[in-house]
């Protein structure tokens, strides 16, 4: 499915958040929202998946309007793996997982075999199947992430919404968690921190300043030096990677006076 979102604005308490901001993602494209903190990624998506309701613009999954249409059946569509996934009450991680089932049942309704098969490979794929009977809340940061990034995939959605989903994992887990999202050959858009991990599994960004689209274009076209210092005020070198061919950022020490 295709998402298209335009003149997007939200604002809290008279002060723009996000500005006048539109996007696209085409089937099967993985595009990546870079910013510093601050700038609106997260906000943005926040009201890609309905979570803000924004003052102006459209936002379209194919010839679905998603300010308009209800939650349950956005979730049959679109999945979300978010920044802050905390839960008070003591599921394991095979219910968490489960959770995902939910906008495909009737309430009370009990898994079924497809239901049972779909949760077992999500688990496998996110190497937690031997700690489904273990308690989410006590799982670490890294942990939780692939165990709702498993929720997301038993949705089996058409388009993915990822809202920094590589914090608090090891390099092993933000690679192994990027290439399932990759591998799924849907639409995806995550909001995004490292800039050589965008530019190794992106197939487009768009990069934000103080709530404005700043930027936008294939990472090795708009990721220069000028690029990071004028949006990130660091200084950098970029080179490229001998096998991949893909950039590698690399930032100088601040001096004391900077």
């Amino acid at each position: 499915m295709k998402l298209y979102a335009e003149n997007i604005s939200f604002m809290v308490d008279n002060v723009k958040i996000i500005n006048d901001i539109s996007l696209q993602v085409n089937e099967g494209q993985f595009v990546g929202i870079l910013g510093p903190n601050g700038s609106g990624k997260s906000t943005l998506l926040k009201s890609i998946y309905k979570v803000n309701k924004p003052q102006t613009g459209t936002i379209m999954l194919d010839d679905l309007n998603i300010l308009e249409t209800t939650s349950k059946k956005l979730a049959t569509h679109m999945a979300v793996v978010g920044q802050f996934n905390t839960t008070s009450f003591d599921f394991t991680v095979y219910e968490m997982v489960a959770m995902g089932r939910t906008p495909y049942k009737k309430f009370m309704e009990n898994d079924n075999v497809h239901d049972r098969t779909l949760i077992h490979a999500a688990l496998e794929k996110v190497n937690l199947l031997h700690k489904q009977e273990q308690k989410f809340m006590l799982l670490s940061g890294g942990e939780q992430q692939r165990v709702v990034l498993a929720r997301a995939l038993v949705q089996e959605p058409n388009f993915l919404v990822l809202d920094e989903p590589t914090n608090h994992l090891d390099i092993k887990y933000q690679i192994q968690i990027l290439s399932i999202v990759k591998s799924l050959k849907i639409g995806a858009l995550a909001a995004l921190h490292d800039l050589s991990i965008a530019a190794m599994y992106c197939d487009y960004l768009y990069v934000l300043n103080n709530g404005r689209l700043y930027d936008q274009g294939k990472p090795n076209t708009i990721l220069t030096k000028t690029l990071i210092k004028e949006v990130y005020g660091v200084d950098c070198h970029i080179s490229k990677n001998a096998v991949t061919n893909q950039l590698i950022i690399s930032y100088f020490p601040m001096l004391d006076d900077e």
